[in-house]
């Protein structure tokens, strides 16, 4: 498996990020479940996309900067198929490497209730339940969690 930074518009990150969406909307039965602004190349600092040995497009994340040493972690996504062998983990520990890096000391992320592998998989990694931030203060069935780097 190879991790690689790319830029927000490579058409690995667009694929990606569709099938992440779909899936998304599926769950939860609306194509536009994402409160606030959704991430762009204008707001993601950083972008990786983790790839099988033969080329072929298996996962993904990025980083949004949200100011005073603090990221979120956004448009986490693996293949369905690849769940389980470690792509999360590791495109996880990219972002993780890459915020520290920066100087950044906490990393962020929401999710929904609706998706309760990833709870289980950001709790496994260190990640503890915080009140809702941003633009998810107050919304019902999202869940917020962060992690010291």
């Amino acid at each position: 498996m190879r991790i690689e930074q790319v830029p927000w518009e490579h058409p690995d990150a667009v694929a990606l990020r569709a099938r992440q969406r779909a899936e998304i909307a599926e769950i939860y039965g609306t194509p536009d479940s994402e409160p606030g602004v959704a991430p762009s190349a204008a707001d993601i600092a950083v972008f990786f996309v983790a790839s099988a040995d033969d080329g072929g497009a298996m996962g993904c994340g990025g980083l949004r900067d949200l100011g005073g040493g603090i990221g979120e972690v956004k448009r986490m996504y693996v293949d369905p198929a690849r769940r389980g062998s470690g792509v999360a983990e590791g495109v996880l520990s990219a972002l993780e490497k890459w915020a520290r890096g920066q100087g950044w000391t906490r990393l962020r992320l929401e999710t929904g209730d609706g998706q309760p592998a990833a709870v289980r998989f950001y709790t496994r990694c260190g990640y503890r339940p915080i009140p809702n931030f941003g633009a998810y203060a107050g919304v019902a069935g999202s869940r917020c969690f962060e992690r010291l780097l």
